[in-house]
């Protein structure tokens, strides 16, 4: 027997796509809120989805926990299928879309390198309507205000050292932790080393773009990893355009290069991986907020892959990567120095809490937040002190949680912002003990 799609005691016949997309972005997210906002759907309705998945799979797919969202066995097993059912459901829509899109313009930097790479191997997985166009510009500063201005589609770089207010506009996928290198002339002392401790360049001076407003972010880069170094900066040089030009002026000046360990080629000079620490360049993929197109879709899945096939999120012990930049990149840093966490999120909030209500509290549990009645209402967790839900709200438990409310009559509604799921306030209370 059949009811709503279901076939009893087993599997369904007739899986909604819907709730199949809503089981994958919270299996990337692993958080509730940011996948309800990465579909722009309201968080209960995500949360109702992933709950109709699961009763009619007969499974559990995520464990919910107060501090975490975490895949089951069983959504392990139902990831890679529920993509492939996506991506063929996508592929069918493109099949028979009456207008091509337009192209998806992507600024890859240079013909080598990570952004080059999720590029190149994103152009295997599109149909032929969908064309992603390539140019070679470099620099994510410069690229941020085209993408907002609406010239540029997708551009690569380190989006923490984009201004606030800039970062608003757009939304970034952390792609890799990429390790930095320096490019010397072949007679150079230190090239006949196969990787140049960071000391070791005390005393030089190397070109890392100062004088090119695009490419202010790795400038910056260079700066903090220069301190205390005794590594001096090349004098601002204007804008060089293109890799050929690069090259000659490169090879003129006679200076040494603060590159990655995927770089262009230079006649005549190496390139050395740096260490002791191993400095990093956190590169994100970065496009303008709100964007849809199916090679946008094309070139996420295929630097997530990449990243998780490759390690690109993984930071080598001792590592070094400035504290925001690790933040944003979703990596555990001490002193500068950084030690890898998951690489599965992508820090598009950028730092806002997400789904708080305003208003402070003004009695009750110290330094809560709340609005409207006292009986039900709406609890936010967030790890701090003292929280109640329901008429007198009872205390969740040993952990202590500080809460915001919106009083809507009724039992409250808790969200836990440490897995971003609501549940039922008393049940949260519940979990919490």
């Amino acid at each position: 027997m059949v009811r709503g799609g279901w076939q009893r005691g087993g599997v369904s016949y007739d899986v909604e796509p819907r709730l199949l997309r809503a089981f994958v972005a919270t299996a990337e997210e692993l958080h509730f809120t940011r996948a309800a906002a990465r579909l722009y759907v309201a968080q209960q309705a995500l949360s109702r989805d992933i709950r109709r998945l699961e009763r009619g799979l007969g499974v559990s797919l995520f464990a919910r926990t107060t501090r975490q969202v975490a895949l089951t066995v069983e959504g392990e097993r139902l990831l890679p299928y529920a993509r492939r059912v996506l991506t063929a459901q996508d592929e069918l829509a493109a099949a028979f879309r009456p207008v091509p899109e337009r192209p998806l313009l992507v600024d890859a930097g240079a013909p080598v390198g990570t952004a080059y790479r999720v590029l190149a191997t994103a152009r295997g997985r599109v149909p032929e309507s969908c064309e992603l166009v390539a140019r070679f510009h470099g620099g994510l500063t410069g690229a941020a205000g085209e993408m907002a201005a609406g010239r540029l589609d997708v551009s690569f770089g380190r989006f923490a050292a984009l201004p606030p207010g800039v970062r608003a506009g757009l939304e970034h996928q952390p792609v890799r932790l990429e390790p930095m290198a320096v490019l010397l002339r072949e007679d150079h002392p230190l090239a006949a080393k196969s990787a140049v401790p960071l000391a070791g360049l005390a005393g030089e001076t190397l070109y890392a773009g100062a004088g090119n407003p695009g490419t202010a972010e790795w400038t910056d880069l260079a700066a903090q990893l220069f301190a205390g170094q005794g590594i001096a900066m090349a004098e601002p040089f204007p804008e060089i355009d293109g890799a050929q030009e690069f090259v000659r002026v490169v090879r003129k000046q006679g200076w040494s290069v603060l590159a990655s360990v995927e770089f262009i080629e230079v006649p005549g000079m190496v390139l050395r991986p740096l260490v002791d620490p191993v400095p990093l360049s956190p590169v994100s993929m970065v496009w303008r907020r709100g964007l849809r197109h199916p090679g946008l879709d094309a070139l996420r899945a295929t630097a997530r892959e990449l990243a998780e096939a490759g390690g690109w999120l993984t930071a080598p012990a001792g590592a070094w990567l400035p504290p925001e930049d690790a933040r944003v990149m979703g990596v555990d840093v001490a002193g500068g120095r950084a030690n890898s966490r998951t690489g599965r999120t992508a820090d598009r909030a950028d730092g806002q809490a997400e789904g708080r209500t305003a208003g402070q509290q003004t009695g009750g549990q110290a330094g809560g937040r709340r609005t409207g009645g006292r009986t039900g209402g709406r609890a936010v967790v967030d790890g701090a002190e003292g929280a109640q839900a329901c008429g007198e709200m009872p205390r969740c438990g040993p952990l202590g949680v500080l809460a915001s409310w919106t009083g809507v009559g009724g039992c409250g509604v808790a969200v836990d912002e440490r897995a971003g799921e609501e549940r039922p306030a008393d049940e949260q209370c519940r979990a919490d003990e």
